[in-house]
């Protein structure tokens, strides 16, 4: 048995909640594919699911890594396929749920990942740049690699800057050798809904303690510059607290922020043909059924 079943989507689209519905229903176990929701103590601002939201399904690689410290891919995709082997070895369902598009695809597609080890001062020197300079030396010097990226991710695009200056090659192409009986389920919301949907959870989560959180982590010895290397909820609550924005305006700047990034996620899935969009839970149960071949 060596099925996989991997739930997409933008920001508050509701994979949460279909996977739980999912994975209770066909048993399965959930593998988070969400690149801050691995940071001890980013909760309220990441949407990671509480104990009782679980509801019994075990979940893996949420709360692995130290906000202060790095995590990368190859990280993430050796913990992931160590999950899911752990998940197939029970005779479960290992469903992968996210939004994080390229930690999804490192997985399902068994992508190469080069070991270039960190190179401090070269990414000081790329730091200095905007992501609109980093995007376009990437195209000169890796249009390929250029053709895939987040380009507004200052983080991915100096990874992919330091990889091809280190080797002197550009970012090896993508394997295609997805170990893995696949199926890939995208949950499909309407903009203008979605948009209601991210304003009503950003209301929700301030009220649920998001500046403090981002307080509790600067106490606890991450930097603003680390915070704000976040994005989204923590690099703007960690300007307000600077006093380099009022509430105001960052309640404002985050809602804007959080929808760009839910369109960029959009245009990252829909180049995936292999993805089964869903508007509801019925459809969705309906292809896993097919899927497992339950009847």
């Amino acid at each position: 048995m060596n099925k996989l079943i991997a739930i997409v989507g933008p920001n508050a689209s509701g994979k949460t909640g279909l996977s739980i519905k999912l994975a209770k229903k066909f048993n399965g176990e959930i593998v988070s594919a969400d690149s801050r929701q691995i940071y001890k103590g980013m909760d309220i601002g990441t949407g990671k699911i509480t104990k009782k939201e679980m509801q019994g399904i075990p979940h893996y690689l949420l709360d692995i890594a130290s906000p202060k410290s790095r995590f990368t891919v190859a990280q993430y995709q050796k913990l992931a396929l160590k999950a899911i082997k752990k998940i197939q070895k029970k005779i479960k369902i290992p469903f992968l749920v996210g939004g994080t598009g390229f930690y999804i695809q490192s997985v399902v597609d068994g992508i190469v990942i080069p070991e270039v080890k960190p190179d401090w001062k070269l990414r000081k020197k790329l730091e200095q740049k905007s992501a609109e300079e980093l995007f376009s030396e990437l195209k000169k010097l890796d249009p390929k690699r250029a053709e895939d990226i987040d380009r507004y991710n200052k983080r991915r695009l100096i990874r992919a800057l330091e990889i091809i200056i280190k080797t002197k090659k550009p970012v090896p192409p993508i394997k295609k050798a997805s170990k893995f009986d696949v199926l890939i389920i995208g949950v499909k919301k309407d903009f203008k809904k979605l948009k209601k949907l991210i304003e009503e959870r950003l209301q929700k989560r301030l009220k649920q303690g998001m500046i403090a959180e981002v307080q509790k982590l600067k106490r606890s010895g991450v930097s603003w510059k680390r915070l704000e290397e976040f994005g989204l909820e923590y690099k703007y609550i960690a300007l307000y607290l600077q006093k380099k924005l009022s509430y105001q305006e960052m309640v404002e700047k985050l809602q804007k922020e959080i929808e760009h990034y839910a369109k960029r996620q959009m245009t990252w899935f829909k180049r995936d043909k292999r993805i089964k969009w869903i508007e509801n839970y019925t459809e969705a149960e309906k292809d896993v059924k097919k899927f497992c071949r339950l009847n």
